[in-house]
């Protein structure tokens, strides 16, 4: 065995060593390091967590990426596009590409017998991908939408539904205004457009809820064709056309592919575009996290320091008289650099347990909720990852045994006629 290895392993068996001063230090230092360790690994799973779930939401309502027209009406709505089948075949053969389906949005007011509500119609096709808001829906089913025939289904939130009491399979009534069908088309520079109030019936075929109250307060699914008759289009126009991509760390790359395709004509936007304010505030959330990571990272070194410091200045006579046989400075510190390895080893083995026990516990039981009115979710998210734990637990490691060398310096000062006087 070792030499060095086998002293190491002395220190810490030693049943003399559970009455002396260092031992409460050294479980003081593992259990700074198993709850720094533990810290790092939760903090990682739930900023990171946190932030797939508001992605995902966000992008479940906007795409990843929308073309459409580079200006809009006086009333906030969007002009109508009409993209050529050969530029269409084009974007759907970019690599980045996963989905694409048209919408349309109008504005309308949402009538009951006793409410009057404002809500945002957004209107899809058949080619539209439901399994982004599946999960979120909570009563009844998703749209049936033909290529043919005209739905009267609406999918509205359970915010809505629950505000103004509305119930499955209800019947409806939506206001709208909508501009004269012989006005002539709308122009940047025009003052002065005619409308007219219209007013169409809507039977309730689903509740979703997502928890983020941005979309939950006003937003509706209808047919893609509802508005289409309202705004007198044909066909062929819509708002706009909904571009999910296969890898969303590739945002902007794949928008400006995109963009190059379309031309000037149109404008691809992206979702961090769309919902700047929310994409910064998940940005100033990563800052935090790396600040925490940092702190703690700090505090498991410091700890280690403390509780090898205070084993060496209560092994000084021990010290002195292994260099007074003769072993070197070398094999001294490769003695504690032992013990280092040890102290180590229990600490991240205890945070390790924690911090995973604690990432599973929640990600299965939700155990942790929140207030989705002001953090979009009802419960703390959970992304617990492998490449987490061994990021935190090999950043650790390094961290620490960089730190370690600092007390082992003073061993080289320890002489056997010092230590015999120390002793």
């Amino acid at each position: 065995m070792n030499f060095s290895f086998y002293i190491a392993k002395r220190i810490f068996k030693s049943k003399d060593r559970k009455h002396t001063f260092s031992n409460p230090i050294i479980k003081i230092g593992v259990t700074g390091i198993a709850l720094g360790v533990a810290v790092m690994i939760v903090t990682l799973s739930i900023i990171t967590g946190f932030q797939n779930q508001i992605k995902e939401k966000i992008s479940t309502f906007s795409a990843h990426l929308q073309v459409h027209d580079y200006n809009k009406s006086s009333s906030d709505e969007p002009f109508p596009i009409s993209l050529e089948p050969q530029l269409i075949n084009e974007l759907k053969s970019n690599p980045s590409v996963k989905h694409i389906q048209t919408f349309a949005t109008k504005n309308g007011i949402l009538k009951t017998k006793t409410e009057n509500e404002g809500i945002l119609l957004k209107g899809i096709d058949e080619n539209y991908d439901w399994s982004y808001i599946k999960p979120y829906t909570s009563e009844g089913e998703n749209l049936s939408i033909t290529k043919n025939e005209v739905s009267k289904d609406i999918f509205i939130s359970k915010t809505l539904a629950n505000k103004l009491n509305i119930q499955l399979n209800q019947k409806l009534l939506i206001y709208f205004m909508t501009k004269k069908k012989n006005n002539d088309e709308e122009s940047i520079t025009s003052s002065y457009i005619e409308y007219e109030p219209r007013v169409k019936d809507f039977y309730v075929k689903g509740i979703f809820e997502t928890g983020f109250s941005d979309f939950d307060k006003n937003l509706a699914f209808i047919d893609l064709k509802q508005i289409q008759k309202l705004n007198y289009w044909d066909s062929t126009l819509v708002a706009g056309y909904e571009i999910y991509i296969n890898d969303f760390n590739k945002l902007e790359q794949a928008q400006e592919e995109l963009n190059d395709l379309v031309g000037f004509n149109y404008k691809v936007s992206s979702i961090k575009e769309m919902q700047a304010p929310i994409f910064n505030w998940l940005d100033m959330i990563n800052v935090n996290a790396i600040i925490i990571i940092g702190l703690m990272a700090i505090v498991a070194a410091i700890n280690m320091i403390s509780a090898l410091l205070i084993l060496i200045l209560e092994s000084t006579s021990m010290i002195g008289v292994l260099k007074a046989l003769g072993t070197s400075n070398k094999s001294v510190r490769q003695i504690f650099f032992h013990v280092s390895i040890n102290l180590l080893a229990k600490g991240l083995i205890i945070g390790n347990v924690v911090g995973i026990g604690f990432c599973l516990l929640q990600q299965h039981f939700k155990v942790l909720k929140l207030d989705a009115e002001i953090y979009y979710l009802k419960y703390v998210p959970i992304n617990f990852s492998i490449a987490h734990v061994v990021l935190v637990n090999a950043g650790t490691v390094i961290i620490c045994l960089l730190m370690m060398y600092l007390p082992t310096l003073i061993l080289n000062k320890i002489t056997p006629i010092k230590a015999i006087r120390f002793s």
